[in-house]
């Protein structure tokens, strides 16, 4: 299930509106400096050169008011006739600014370099961290969540938190160090000036305070409305076919003019608020430049300032603000951050499998006899679907597990292989406890074949070759042979080097199947398991596949879950499940003389393809 994600509407400021929030943020940003402390060292030097680069940017514009004054005082003179202006003063004043900005571009585009690779890093460690989580997951905690859901904690959370740490650390950082600064700078040029300057803050703050109020509520709609418009287009798309043939054109229209037309009004109102907050902000800030100019204007006149240090006090004005702004942003990339981190942390806290064992048992030299004693399950403890099933299973012996649909089947597979604990009784292999084994060993003895064929984006050779990685290419060649799939490979353009993808549309269904069978017998596994390997191909196909599987099946221990009974008649072993409980066992003759429960499914399908 693919998890849809639309961008976010741009909101006031062009910050955008906070996204979504985590539940506890201080607790969230704790973690995640607990997380980065392996970089304390670089972090430590970001924050140097990050200051540094600040600093020389706020010193600026006190050295170009000195050069103005300079040039101003110089006017005077030359008006007077008793000087004129030194150049060579200013030149030397203007080369010490310019060597100021270089060093500050410098700095900042060394701490820079730091922050991308620090975010780079804790990326890069997290989904490491992740991958490495995710195999010592219960499956529990998989078929409880959707496949979407969990990607994103791979995908999106560790994306969203590698941009926010990139910008918005540094971003505050310099926001914070160049409010202190400009603000120490204004004051050393006029107490009176700075605090005129100041008076604006609190009414911008209420201006963006009212709009931001007003705003919000249309942002949130917008999206939401976005998302049904989102949502109502994919649905029609997909099943287009379905539209056509119910002659639902004109009401999906109307439908979808209808969600349209709400996220136009809501898309109206929220960029009409938006637009205004930065005219209202330079309505604001252009009043407060014409009280600075006029106490300036008179504070030059009567000798308290110099003439450059009203140019230089205008450049820290626009400075002072333009990072209370950038701050405002940076709140909402920190709460992006918070959000993305604690979904993160909540992965990684997660309640793993034990791995290993006190002493586990070697399985190089294990039979593969299994004995399932007493078993008793429930996905919840007080729903038992599995109340008492006790079978033995010998080396080599093929098993079918056969019933109907909810009877357990894949359930006793699901306890076989260890994903769930029972809750009473016990599976042994050997006459070992399933438990005395490591999770990562006891896996091993087993192979699988699944209904649903998985090939990954790769040759032939390398489907193949994923059962065992160290196999020679003439060794996969005969599991291929083994698996009744040489042949087709053989006409393929490129045979075994030909690539698969998801567009391979030369490869039917029952061709993968005897991919992933040929991938099977390479592994050479101990215990087989087939889980409705040919379901979902025709007769065809099921017998080339049968006799593959055959091939796969033999001198192993095989377990088979099928519906069609016609494919397990030479099964040793059937085991018939029905509500949890083995209700009949023993080979196919036995059963049919019984006239029971499995009589009567064999009977039922044996009547229905004679209908057919």
């Amino acid at each position: 299930m693919s998890e849809r994600r639309s961008s976010m509407p741009r909101g006031p400021m062009d910050g955008g509106m906070p996204g979504e929030k985590a539940k506890d943020f201080k607790k969230s940003m704790k973690k995640l400096i607990v997380y980065m402390k392996r970089y304390h060292a670089r972090i430590f030097f970001m924050f140097l050169f990050a200051v540094a680069g600040t600093a020389f940017n706020i010193i600026g514009p006190t050295i170009l008011g000195n050069a103005t004054t300079e040039i101003f005082n110089g006017l005077l003179l030359k008006i007077n006739g008793t000087g004129g202006i030194d150049f060579s003063k200013i030149a030397s004043i203007l080369l010490f600014l310019m060597g100021l900005y270089v060093m500050s571009s410098c700095f900042m585009l060394i701490q820079g370099f730091i922050m991308t690779g620090i975010s780079n890093d804790v990326s890069y460690t997290m989904r490491k961290d992740i991958s490495k989580k995710i195999n010592r997951m219960p499956l529990e905690y998989f078929e409880s969540r959707t496949t979407g859901e969990v990607l994103s904690r791979v995908t999106n959370d560790v994306d969203t938190l590698q941009m926010s740490l990139n910008q918005s650390v540094t971003q505050l950082i310099t926001s914070v160090t160049t409010i202190i600064g400009v603000f120490i700078m204004m004051l050393r040029i006029s107490v009176i000036m700075t605090i005129c300057a100041c008076i604006i803050i609190p009414v911008s703050m209420v201006v963006i305070g009212l709009i931001t109020r007003h705003s919000q509520k249309y942002f949130q709609q917008q999206q939401r409305f976005l998302g049904d418009v989102n949502g109502q287009v994919e649905e029609i798309y997909s099943g287009h076919n379905v539209v056509k043939v119910f002659n639902k054109e004109e009401q999906t229209v109307e439908t979808f003019k209808k969600v349209n037309q709400n996220l136009y009004e809501s898309a109206w109102k929220s960029q009409f608020f938006s637009g205004m907050m930065m005219p209202l902000m330079q309505f604001i800030g252009n009043l407060g430049y014409v009280m600075v100019a006029l106490l300036g204007g008179y504070l030059t006149i009567t000798g308290k300032i110099q003439v450059g240090q009203i140019q230089s006090f205008f450049q820290y004005i626009r400075n002072f603000t333009q990072p209370m702004q950038q701050i405002a942003q940076v709140s909402n990339m920190l709460q992006s951050s918070a959000a993305a981190a604690e979904r993160v942390f909540e992965f990684l806290e997660e309640k793993e499998e034990d791995q290993t064992a006190p002493n586990p048992v070697d399985i190089s030299k294990t039979r593969a006899i299994v004995d399932f004693e007493h078993v008793q399950f429930g996905y919840r403890p007080e729903q038992i679907i599995i109340h008492d099933f006790s079978s033995h299973v010998g080396e080599g012996q093929k098993v079918a597990i056969v019933g109907p649909t909810g009877a357990g089947k894949t359930t006793m597979i699901k306890l076989l292989m260890r994903f769930y604990d029972v809750n009473q009784g016990s599976i042994k292999i050997d006459g070992h406890d399933l438990k005395e084994f490591n999770r990562v060993e006891l896996r091993e003895l087993f192979g699988m074949v699944l209904q649903d064929t998985w090939l990954f984006n790769g040759t032939i050779m390398e489907n193949i070759r994923y059962g065992r990685l160290d196999a020679t290419d003439e060794e996969v060649i005969q599991a291929a042979k083994a698996a009744h799939a040489h042949h087709f490979i053989m006409t393929q353009p490129e045979g075994y080097q030909m690539m698969l993808n998801e567009e391979t549309s030369n490869i039917s269904q029952g061709q993968k199947q005897l991919l992933t069978i040929a991938r099977a017998i390479l592994a050479d596994n101990k215990i087989m398991i087939l889980d409705e390997a040919t379901s979902s191909v025709d007769t065809r196909t099921e017998i080339q596949i049968q006799k593959a599987m055959d091939a796969l099946m033999q001198g192993r221990t095989s377990f088979i879950i099928a519906h069609r009974l016609s494919t397990i008649k030479d099964a040793d072993l059937i085991l018939v499940m029905k509500d949890g409980d083995i209700i009949e066992q023993g080979n196919h003759e036995t059963l049919l003389e019984k006239n029971g429960f499995y009589a009567q499914l064999y009977n039922s399908q044996f009547e229905k393809a004679e209908a057919i």
